[in-house]
């Protein structure tokens, strides 16, 4: 085996996202529930022998801290192989949109590398790995709906009624591209939400909490205000996901809102190429979960 191509880096939307506190190192605690979702970046890979690792879809705009590279090179330093790898990337999922693209894409060189590399690490080998890279890598290398706590790490499945896993979601990404920074060092932060429980999330879990970085965001951009009432006034209801500026609804059937095969900016009357649009299903789970060893 020399490459994989068409691999799959699916995005994830929070249900809701609480922050319950403040570590003494400054981090925030979190609490959510992440469900991974059908739309995903795409990845090709190939083996290089000579120990090489590089990127080549983005050229000159590539990032020198881009988190494909550092997870690739990671995973080399820490296994000890002498093997390498050329990665290229077709991107579908926008940044900064909250959506988990690059954690995502992350999560899928580990998988892929881990394969191709044969290297035969554990799923939960990995995801220690990923934590090194950012809190929301280990998700996707466990790469199932799951309830989030702590920074990140804390990570139990969660199984989704029906309800949830057969409704469609639309979602809309602004122009504005939100620095998580901003977010957190914000007055308007609400860092005290009460702690929950599953079982609270479970009676309503389209409904439940909020997203306590909406309204710093909101306030960072007015166009994610815009976003939420274009969404609230198209579908009777709207939430942010992470730290924006994406939003989504639930697309719920009725007289007004049929099954949707499809969801364009356009709809919603904007006329602004800038702003993306996708409508989804959530996934049950990773589509290269059954790569891991367990």
């Amino acid at each position: 085996m020399t490459s994989l191509t068409g691999l799959p880096a699916p995005a994830k939307i929070n249900l809701f996202l609480h922050v319950t506190g403040r570590r003494p190192d400054g981090y925030h605690l979190l609490q959510s529930v992440f469900l991974p979702i059908d739309w995903s970046d795409e990845l090709h890979i190939e083996l290089r022998r000579d120990g090489k690792i590089q990127r080549h879809d983005l050229g000159p705009a590539l990032p020198a801290d881009d988190l494909c590279l550092r997870a690739a090179r990671l995973l080399q330093a820490e296994s000890g192989t002498s093997l390498g790898c050329d990665i290229s990337i077709h991107k579908h999922v926008p940044w900064g949109a909250g959506l988990g693209g690059g954690s995502s894409d992350a999560a899928t060189v580990l998988i892929a590398l881990n394969k191709l590399w044969q290297l035969n690490w554990s799923g939960a080998r990995l995801e220690a790995l990923g934590l090194k890279l950012g809190a929301d890598v280990p998700f996707f290398l466990r790469g199932r709906p799951a309830w989030v706590e702590g920074v990140g790490e804390i990570i139990t499945p969660i199984e989704l009624p029906a309800s949830v896993s057969n409704t469609q979601l639309a979602i809309l990404k602004p122009p504005v591209a939100i620095p998580t920074a901003a977010i957190f060092s914000s007055s308007l932060l609400k860092r005290d939400t009460k702690p929950a429980i599953v079982a609270d999330f479970l009676a309503a879990p389209k409904r439940f909490g909020q997203n306590d970085l909406q309204a710093p965001a909101a306030e960072f951009s007015s166009q994610v205000s815009e976003a939420l009432g274009i969404m609230q006034n198209r579908f009777g209801n709207s939430r942010m996901t992470g730290s924006g500026s994406a939003v989504f609804s639930w697309v719920e059937p009725s007289n007004n809102t049929p099954h949707l095969k499809s969801f364009e900016p356009t709809d919603v009357g904007l006329s602004d190429s800038s702003w993306v649009s996708r409508l989804c299903c959530g996934l049950v789970q990773h589509p290269l979960l059954d790569w891991l060893p367990l």
